[in-house]
């Protein structure tokens, strides 16, 4: 009895261990040895980089990407004063090319509009498209209104059909940037926050005043925009009776 109730604690222990590590050295890939060589490559001179912006690769991570702009930002947090910082912005190399709005259903060519979470699962280095990390669509939200798709992402290779396309040197800071987050076990997922511009009141004013289809659609995305843009912590997101609603975090 003595020596089944062992073998069982050794087995419940290697379990525990082999989760342990998967969690934070990330999930195994059938590709990693692209990865590994990204690492090699871009990781001395990022920490370079990241020290002289006073921070560190690890520190929770941040998303906002502007359609209209062409631009995808990447926050972290200040590790002094709980706030996020602006560590670099990039032009987005392609977003599928059908402008505004948000994605409706499979095949439309749209990129997503709202707000998003990134989870270790859904980084994938094993991308056709360099390396590659899934939005999620569609959330709760979309799911509410009926909107359809699959396999919408940031990635690299420079080419969307509804994804946001970056360079493949971009997506690899990118990349490895969210990647350290996740495996740093301060945070569980990543916020990506897409915005069909810069939600600026005089910019919405003018897609009201020209009677624009998602004008009431974007009102209600602005309402988390703004809370980022006052407390630089991004929000709680949910959605209720098919609406957005924010809970504000501060520091």
């Amino acid at each position: 009895m003595l020596l089944r109730f062992s073998l069982l604690a050794l087995l419940l222990l290697g379990i525990f261990a082999f989760l342990f590590l998967r969690r934070v050295m990330g999930a195994p890939s059938a590709d990693n040895d692209r990865l590994d060589e990204v690492r090699r490559r871009v990781a001395r001179p990022l920490n370079e980089e990241l020290k002289r912006s006073h921070l560190k690769a690890g520190a929770p991570v941040f998303i906002r990407i502007f359609k209209e702009e062409g631009e995808l930002e990447l926050w972290m947090r200040d590790e002094m004063g709980g706030r996020y910082t602006l560590f670099k912005k990039w032009p987005i190399a392609a977003d599928g090319g059908a402008g505004l709005g948000p994605k409706l259903k499979t095949g439309d060519l749209k990129a997503p509009e709202g707000f998003y979470h990134v989870a270790a699962r859904q980084l994938n280095p094993s991308s056709k498209f360099h390396l590659a990390f899934n939005l999620g669509f569609p959330n709760a939200y979309d799911q509410a209104h009926g909107w359809t798709g699959s396999a919408l992402m940031v990635h690299g290779s420079n080419v969307s059909i509804g994804c946001y396309a970056m360079t493949d040197p971009v997506i690899e800071v990118i990349y490895l940037l969210v990647d350290a987050a996740l495996r740093g076990k301060r945070q569980d997922e990543v916020s990506v926050h897409c915005f069909p511009f810069r939600m600026t009141e005089a910019r919405l004013a003018r897609a009201e005043t020209a009677g624009q289809e998602w004008a009431g659609f974007w009102r209600n995305l602005k309402q988390g925009y703004d809370l980022f843009e006052q407390t630089k912590v991004p929000p709680l997101v949910g959605q209720k009776d098919g609406t957005y609603v924010f809970r504000r975090r501060d520091p």
